[in-house]
């Protein structure tokens, strides 16, 4: 330890007259920490108040006053000493002399994990700013799994950097605003916190659209005399009768928040005016059964709208949220929205994770909400270990910050949470990332569904594996949440890496053969110094780059053996066969579309692997220049799969001819990817089909099919 944090942290400890007003401030709010505690916060000012001397926010303040404004935020939620303490020290490591071995050292272990999970990476060098940032958030999310706390201090730091936005430029305000509305309120509602997620997204919605949010709060405060008249009728009858049946009760009218009403006036394309459910209530009762009591008496003052009631006492949001909704047809046909709760929800709805702390101090374990973010970080990080990429990652947990969910049934019965229009492989990949993998089939409540169905809530789901099964590149076309797309992509890397393996070793065994040798009787030391000198950590390296053409595997070829090529033989039986299994590195040229069955050529194209064109494809005659790219291929006599291919039809122009040829394709067993109309006149009309088939034969059946059609006149492939 230097001589300048020996400084730091020997200063002196004032006395009450030298405190200042924003300290005393927090030592009233922490008033529920016993005395000794919260002598231990006075140290932790001091010390912060010296390593951060001399340092200014934006505004003129001295910098000392955010962290403990930070500090403050949090001792509302009645959060521990540690909490606190880490708050007023949670820039120190990465502003001020201070490191971590001394934070540790004069207030804990704890306290110096919980500062260096909230510091940001500025020391680390990154592409862009958008990097940097996302590289944080992965490092504060990793933190966040080893202890909650990190997170209650980040959405802090957050909160008081919101409210204090004024002294930012216009383009750092826009650009703080939008990360907060897109990644740390939502994040606050991910973790129950519900009124700093308010505030967020309220100060959000101010700072990045200031008129907006102006006239809708105007429009909010001055709402028609009839509207509060409907309110103060339906409070006065609610109250009245929850009296009557002697049920001990808060009843709290609420106001929808101008983000909210933003949101829905945007989904739904409504006016102000017809945003009609502005306005609620909440009735928080003692007990579970009270809550029931209390929604059959809401019912018997108002009937209930059709279809709006929700119970998530019974089946609680993925966040630990607990509540009865349902909508009620009010005085003068005004739809009200009322929420019933114990008052033990009501703090875990306000609060979440920070309600009723207990934290290695305090005795018990973590309560309901602190148990759902520990498994829903948990399932970020076993998805963030395959990413590329910290801006994947990020996105990754964008998609799964939604706040709409469906709940699902497993065949045993256990309830599942996923997010608004999850699909049947999206529910594979939560149940375990290897049924993922392994998905052929999904029934819904006992029925067999495609893949790519849209779950809903209450449904049953059972997936059907099968131990050969492999993931698909389409299924990235329609999973939603970020851990089956961060699956799917690493197993589907994987496979193209082994398929690129295997093609790269037929490939260079093939151009070894041209020189009368070959990779088993290749002397191991060549090789080995091959590897050494192109920096290959193996074998496998180098055969993926040949098959990706990175390397050309005659060039290699005469490297290895020190062969002169112009010896090489030319005429070879050996070609390599395509079995329309390998991925990623052998694609089908779009000029020509080849099928099973046509002449075919390759071309190695650096990055993309084998290109396949065919033989009498009008781009061949320019691969012809570059003979050294050539590859000698064919179609394999067991090759499966489905290949594209377009064709042109000449038709009659009159009503019902599209859905004839669209029928006479379907029935010869071929999928239909697009349809597009080229030329239309009176008497005819162009239409291009681009179709699905197995092979030339399959091709040819479809072919016939429609050409028997009267209404077809011609059939070009294209």
């Amino acid at each position: 330890m230097n001589s300048a944090e020996l400084a730091l942290l020997q200063v002196a400890v004032p006395g009450d007259e030298d405190v200042p007003g924003y300290m005393r401030e927090l030592e009233r709010i922490a008033a529920y920490l016993p005395a000794d505690q919260l002598q231990q916060l006075r140290r932790a000012w001091a010390v912060g108040a010296a390593a951060h001397a001399g340092q200014t926010r934006r505004s003129g303040e001295p910098y000392i006053t955010h962290p403990v404004a930070v500090a403050a935020v949090l001792a509302e939620q009645k959060v521990d000493l540690e909490t606190l303490v880490a708050s007023i020290l949670h820039d120190t490591i990465e502003d001020t002399p201070l490191t971590r071995d001394a934070l540790a050292s004069e207030f804990g272990e704890t306290v110096a994990e919980l500062v260096e999970g909230v510091t940001k990476l500025d020391k680390l060098q990154f592409g862009s700013r958008h990097e940097a940032d996302a590289e944080s958030f992965r490092k504060m999310m990793l933190a966040m799994a080893r202890d909650l706390r990190v997170i209650l201090i980040k959405l802090a730091d957050r909160l008081h950097n919101m409210r204090t936005l004024g002294a930012q430029t216009a383009e750092a305000r826009a650009r703080i605003a939008r990360e907060t509305l897109e990644i740390y309120a939502p994040i606050a509602q991910r973790l129950g916190m519900n009124l700093i997620k308010a505030e967020l997204q309220d100060l959000g919605f101010r700072a990045l659209h200031p008129m907006r949010h102006r006239i809708l709060e105007k429009h909010i405060r001055t709402q028609p005399l009839v509207r509060r008249e409907a309110m103060a009728k339906i409070e006065a009858q609610l109250a009245q009768r929850l009296t009557k049946e002697g049920l001990s009760y808060r009843l709290v009218s609420r106001v929808k928040s101008p983000w909210s009403i933003y949101n829905k006036m945007r989904a739904e394309a409504k006016t102000f005016a017809q945003v009609i459910d502005v306005f609620g209530f909440r009735i928080v009762v003692g007990t579970v059964a009270e809550c029931y009591h209390a929604l059959g008496v809401a019912h018997s003052v108002y009937k209930p709208v059709d279809g709006r009631f929700r119970d998530f006492i019974a089946i609680p949001k993925a966040n630990g949220y607990q509540s009865l909704h349902t909508v009620l047809f009010g005085p003068y046909g005004s739809p009200i929205e009322v929420q019933i709760r114990t008052a033990e929800m009501d703090l875990i709805a306000e609060r979440g994770i920070a309600a009723h702390w207990a934290y290695k101090h305090g005795g018990g374990g973590p309560n309901s909400a602190q148990q759902r973010a520990h498994s829903w970080i948990s399932g970020l990080l076993e998805a963030q270990s395959g990413t590329g990429s910290s801006l994947e990652f990020l996105e990754n947990v964008k998609v799964d910050l939604f706040p709409d969910e469906v709940y699902l049934f497993t065949p045993k019965g256990e309830i599942m949470s996923l997010p608004r229009n999850a699909t049947a492989v999206d529910f594979a990949y939560a149940v375990h990332t290897d049924v993922g993998n392994r998905t052929v089939a999904a029934r819904v409540d006992r029925r067999l569904v495609p893949l790519r169905t849209r779950l809903s809530s209450g449904q049953t789901v059972e997936i059907v594996t099968a131990k050969s099964s492999q993931p698909r590149p389409q299924w990235l076309e329609f999973v939603v949440t970020g851990k089956a797309r961060t699956a799917i992509r690493q197993q589907l890397k994987q496979l193209e890496h082994e398929d690129a393996v295997q093609l790269g070793h037929r490939m260079l065994d093939s151009a070894l053969e041209d020189l009368d040798s070959s990779l088993e009787r290749l002397p191991a030391a060549e090789l080995e110094a091959y590897l050494a000198e192109h920096r290959y950590p193996r074998l496998e390296a180098l055969l993926s780059d040949v098959a990706l053409g990175t390397r050309m595997p005659a060039q290699v070829a005469q490297s290895l053996t020190n062969k002169d090529p112009a010896r090489a033989r030319t005429h070879r039986e050996d070609r390599i066969l395509i079995t329309g299994a390998e991925r990623g590195v052998v694609t089908f040229a779009n000029c020509c579309m080849p099928i099973p069955r046509d002449e075919i050529m390759g071309y190695h194209t650096a990055g993309r692997g084998v290109v396949v064109h065919r033989i009498e494809c009008p781009n061949v005659a320019e691969y012809r220049k570059s003979p050294e790219r050539w590859v000698d291929i064919g179609w394999d006599r067991e090759v499966t799969g489905d290949y594209h291919v377009a064709l042109r039809f000449q038709v009659e122009n009159r009503p019902g001819v599209l859905a004839q040829v669209a029928a006479a394709v379907a029935q010869a067993d071929s999928n239909i990817d697009a349809v597009e109309y080229l030329e239309r006149d009176t008497n005819a009309a162009v239409i291009q089909f681009a179709i699905e088939v197995r092979d030339r034969t399959h091709l040819a059946d479809v072919i016939r099919r429609v050409r028997r059609l009267g209404v077809v006149h011609g059939v070009q492939r294209l």
